[in-house]
């Protein structure tokens, strides 16, 4: 893991640009003496990790208490995209535009990206737990289809908060009833992308038995900003 860049913010969290050979990623920590739990935080679908809402989210969360870590995988945030990514993208933007279904154009698109991105978050989490400020336990905060593939494939992941706004592809609607940490799911009860009944179903597909729904009001982008502080005491019963 090589450090590119690093400053500290003005709540006291150091911030820190890392690259681990093609991976590019953003490691937060809190002023501790002693090590702390690690939660690696995704946006949604392979948004980039310097959206605004993921780094608010994690800023917060490393002010708590937290070492939080955030990569743009393959095909993910500013990495280069395939041609056949791109035409998938295209064809997307058309069906949307267009008021096409768009499930099978999700499919397309989600699924590799989700089977590319876990095998680079591993090989970030392995180089992560070498550093003497992190003690772990694990947890995972945000992109759920990624947070399934992972819970069910990464035992060192202690806990999972995931966001139901992104599409899961039905690979990874199966794979939840294998998923058995501790989950807190977030729901946004008028999505317009994200059918209500779909997401609540695959909550009820989660094979673990401790799971915790949290549904509010609002579109896709809505989601109240408590939820951030909740999701930390989640992690506090889970991680610390």
């Amino acid at each position: 893991m090589h450090v590119t860049s690093e400053r500290r913010l003005d709540d006291g969290v150091l911030a820190r640009e890392f690259t681990l050979g093609e991976i590019p990623g953003t490691l937060w920590t809190p002023e501790s003496a002693a090590p702390v739990p690690l939660i690696l935080m995704a946006h949604n679908n392979g948004l980039p990790k310097s959206a605004d809402r993921l780094v608010a989210r994690a800023r917060h969360c490393a002010a708590a208490g937290y070492a939080v870590a955030s990569i743009d995988a393959a095909g993910c945030g500013d990495r280069p995209r395939s041609a056949a990514d791109e035409q998938v993208r295209a064809e997307l933007r058309r069906a949307v535009q267009a008021g096409e279904p768009v499930d099978g154009i999700f499919e397309s698109l989600i699924g590799p990206l989700v089977e590319n991105a876990v095998p680079e978050w591993r090989t970030t989490l392995d180089a992560l737990l070498e550093l003497p400020q992190i003690g772990g336990p694990v947890g995972y905060s945000g992109w759920t289809a990624l947070g399934i593939r992972l819970a069910v494939a990464e035992p060192r992941i202690a806990a999972a908060g995931l966001f139901a706004g992104g599409y899961a592809p039905r690979a990874q609607r199966e794979e939840a009833r294998q998923v058995t940490v501790p989950l807190l799911f977030l729901l946004q009860w008028d999505d317009e992308g994200n059918p209500r009944q779909r997401a609540l179903d695959l909550f009820d597909a989660f094979g673990t038995e401790e799971k915790t729904l949290h549904a509010n009001l609002g579109g896709h982008t809505g989601t109240p900003w408590f939820e951030v502080e909740d999701g930390n005491r989640f992690f506090d019963r889970h991680l610390k």
